[in-house]
């Protein structure tokens, strides 16, 4: 199982944002959640990386349990195991777009410009390597973003309303290449969303309640 979160719940301070979330996530399956504003849907989402805490519950991922490891021993299985896809696409102004996708190899200090090439031409931007990022739309960002958070091979994609800022056209584009990589890659992934067209490629679609998390038809 790549992802499994069992009995997880999160307050603040005495405000309850959700709690009693379980949820498997098998290898290459990608699951879509949904939820109204508020109900804490990117909070889950980064605790199932680690970046956030919870309050009850356990959170494994890729077989290591989170709550047992410190900061730095969960930014070292981040670094190898997740790659994120962000609405904002956090992309580094000051380096090219090549370099913006070989960004996770270089962490894990694996030198591979053909397959950051194989990735580039993958969504579509294989022309645009030499690029920098304020040269590109947002459509073009948010591919360069998908590259990078799969160019290391991660066990699990977490995607945080990819598709958020931009027109339906160019989101539908955006989804495309990402499940189509996600497959092609073997990659689990996690995408939270408003969009409901969003999920529409998804194995499951999960809505996100303040009590838990449930099929929306349950």
């Amino acid at each position: 199982m790549t992802l499994q979160l069992r009995d997880v719940g999160k307050h603040y301070g005495s405000t309850p944002v959700f709690a009693h979330v379980n949820l498997d996530v098998a290898p290459g399956e990608f699951v879509a959640i949904v939820g109204e504003s508020g109900v804490g849907k990117s909070t889950l989402l980064n605790c199932m990386a680690g970046l956030d805490s919870w309050d009850h519950g356990t959170v494994h991922l890729a077989g290591q349990d989170l709550g047992r490891l410190n900061d730095d021993q969960r930014a070292l299985l981040r670094r190898d195991k997740v790659g994120f896809v962000f609405q904002a696409f956090h992309v580094l102004p000051h380096l090219d777009v090549a370099q913006n996708v070989a960004l996770p190899l270089m962490l894990l200090g694996r030198q591979e410009p053909e397959r950051v090439q194989a990735l580039l031409d993958a969504v579509g931007l294989g022309e645009l390597g030499a690029r920098l990022p304020q040269q590109l739309s947002g459509g073009q960002l948010q591919r360069v973003a998908i590259a990078r958070a799969l160019v290391h091979q991660p066990a699990l994609i977490l995607a945080d309303e990819p598709t958020g800022n931009l027109d339906p056209a160019t989101a539908a584009k955006v989804m495309q290449a990402l499940v189509t990589q996600c497959r092609q890659h073997g990659s689990a992934l996690v995408l939270v969303t408003h969009s409901l067209a969003a999920t529409e490629h998804a194995d499951r679609v999960l809505h996100l309640h303040h009590d838990g998390i449930r099929h929306p038809h349950g």
